[in-house]
């Protein structure tokens, strides 16, 4: 590979910016850095690129980086002027003000099916508020005047990826790109996560079919396409750029997940997500038909809670992490002690509205240790549930591959296996997400990338186009 022997994956999570910098030959990961990002359910762009950029500087730059990927969290509202300046903060996939619009979208395409069901048939998914779909039909009765500037829609990773490569001044709106993973998340792709459907971007934006045609969308680019190079005038010239993909699809190939097996993700969000080799389509809207970032499927079920059911019921407690472990690895059972944990609303089932619950409260459970237990079988109950509903699809899952901040916890990981009612392996803790945008920069269509003897799942299924 020259003078540039690594390639570079990119996290852009809900919490911070993380970019790891590999050696696809060794398989190792030879530095990385991170940054974070504010808080809150709507962000401005501008905070990723600026985190993104700090996060490269604390991974020592990019010299010796021959390609680049970015991993981002799905469904954010990215909507830009016909400047390619942003218009609004984003609205991330976990704001929930657009659940009142997602029951509206559904209504209107009730007819001789249920709505449910034309949506499930049309995009492979039933419209809740986490997808940018309803974002959009939130934008157009909130902010009505926002709604008529809009150029161009893209999601966070798009986003970057176009940042990367020079922007507006380099590339125009034409220059946006997406995969296939990301885009069949808004809602507005059609089932094989190739085509856009501008009659609901139309529907969404309360705008005619003219409007949304004009409406710039990012290219819909084949897994391993080189979509873009880095910006010259940064530097990063030489740098070839994948098109990327949706947090979940990149950690999909950042554990090398195939057929037969789920990732359950325990992170901001719990995801459950298993390649299939066919698109599903669920009416219920408890399963999304995504598309995975191989040409495959990657049927998910998610939840708005994981990993923070057990924060917040460590502030209950007043334990430590580890102090909390052992608290609910000392009974045998939560002692009665329930915890329904819809701590902000809960997408699986839809219920954005909901609260938490601790119930079946007595004077003999009512301790830590039984909170304790209760929260991680709550967390976990939750999580069995998702696996189901993906099962229920037709997807066979014989094992369950565990990731993310919530698998660090012991207790959760020891009783895992009974709760989940399957085999679960925990590897080793990574950057997941980077971890796969870079496997996928490594298997870029470039000359000396994509036969480094690593398993990427690199074969093309299924190309891209917008019509």
């Amino acid at each position: 590979m020259g003078e540039r022997p690594f390639v570079a994956g990119v996290d852009s999570s809900t919490q911070s910016c993380k970019v790891v910098v590999w050696d696809p030959v060794s398989g190792e990961v030879v530095r990385e850095g991170r940054a974070p990002h504010p808080e809150g359910t709507e962000v401005d762009p501008r905070a990723w690129w600026d985190a993104l950029n700090e996060a490269v500087a604390a991974a020592g730059g990019l010299d010796d980086v021959r390609a680049l990927s970015v991993g981002g969290q799905q469904h954010g509202m990215v909507v830009l002027d016909e400047r390619g300046e942003v218009i609004r903060p984003a609205l991330l996939w976990n704001d929930t003000r657009s659940a009142g619009a997602a029951r509206e979208l559904i209504a209107e395409r009730a007819g001789e099916s249920s709505g449910e069901a034309w949506w499930a048939d049309a995009t492979g998914s039933v419209p809740v508020a986490s997808l940018t779909v309803t974002k959009l039909r939130w934008l157009a009765d909130h902010e009505p005047e926002a709604a008529q500037r809009v150029a161009a829609v893209c999601l966070p990773h798009d986003y970057l990826t176009w940042r990367i490569a020079g922007g507006f001044e380099r590339l125009g709106l034409e220059g946006l790109a997406t995969d296939r993973s990301d885009a069949s998340g808004t809602g507005y792709v059609d089932r094989s996560g190739s085509a856009y459907r501008r009659d609901i971007l139309a529907q969404a934006l309360r705008c005619d079919e003219e409007r949304a045609e004009r409406i710039v969308l990012p290219r819909i680019a084949e897994p391993y396409e080189v979509v873009a190079h880095g910006d010259e005038a940064r530097g990063w010239g030489e740098i070839a750029l994948g098109p990327g993909a949706g947090d979940n699809a990149a950690a999909a190939l950042g554990v090398d997940l195939g057929p037969g097996a789920a990732m359950l993700s325990l992170g901001t969000s719990g995801v459950v997500a298993a390649v299939s080799e066919s698109a599903v389509s669920d009416p219920s809207g408890l399963v999304t038909g995504f598309s995975d970032a191989s040409g495959r499927w990657l049927p998910l079920a998610c939840t708005l809670n994981a990993s923070r059911i057990i924060d917040a019921m460590r502030r209950v407690t007043g334990l430590g992490y580890e102090e909390f472990d052992e608290a609910a690895l000392s009974v045998p059972d939560a002692g009665g002690l329930r915890l329904i944990p819809y701590f902000e609303g809960e997408r699986t089932p839809n219920l954005p509205d909901a609260t938490a619950t601790l119930e079946g409260m007595t004077l003999a459970n009512c301790d830590p240790a039984h909170v304790a237990r209760a929260a991680v079988e709550g967390l976990l109950t939750l999580m069995r549930g998702a696996l189901d509903a993906v099962r229920a699809q037709g997807v066979p899952i014989e094992r369950v591959v565990m990731v993310g901040g919530g698998a660090r916890s012991r207790a959760v990981r020891t009783l895992a296996s009974s709760i989940l009612g399957a085999e679960v392996e925990v590897p080793s803790p990574a950057e997941y997400v980077a971890l796969g945008a870079a496997k996928q920069a490594a298997a870029l269509n470039v000359a000396g990338l994509g036969a480094c003897g690593q398993t990427h799942h690199c074969t093309s299924r299924a190309g891209g186009s917008d019509v």
